[in-house]
């Protein structure tokens, strides 16, 4: 069964969240939560090309989808996955870190820039599925 409207409409749902943990402070989470509505994104796109993915790193899927599809994948767009890439991992826990916690070391500008990228990179996977 194809599922990559499924993946589309959790990743918009995953960046609705992001947007709602930046409005409210939570600015770790922000980042951590645009990477994940980016990353069912991307896989969207490769389910509805019937392609088969695995890996989480932003950067790496859309180079591979350059590559392997010919789909064209600007600087900008390649900059917002290796953004949002860090934040798969730091955003959530302390050793990720030399010391402290996650939230001492997101601010609102961090959240908004991962929330931007997001959106970005949710607005290319659904032009290309033609939504």
């Amino acid at each position: 069964m194809e599922r990559s409207t499924d993946w589309l409409r959790q990743a918009k749902r995953d960046l609705e969240k992001a947007q709602l943990d930046l409005e409210h402070g939570f600015y770790e989470w922000a980042c951590f939560t645009a990477q994940q509505a980016s990353e069912k994104a991307v896989k969207a796109l490769y389910y509805s090309m019937n392609m088969e993915v695995r890996g989480r790193s932003l950067y790496k899927l859309l180079k591979t989808l350059s590559e392997m599809k010919g789909i064209e994948v600007d600087e900008e767009l390649l900059h917002y996955a290796r953004v949002l890439d860090r934040y798969y991992i730091e955003a959530r826990y302390p050793n990720g870190f030399p010391e402290g916690y996650p939230a001492e070391f997101f601010d609102l500008k961090m959240a908004q820039e991962a929330v931007d990228a997001g959106r970005k990179i949710l607005r290319f996977c659904e032009g290309l599925m033609g939504g």
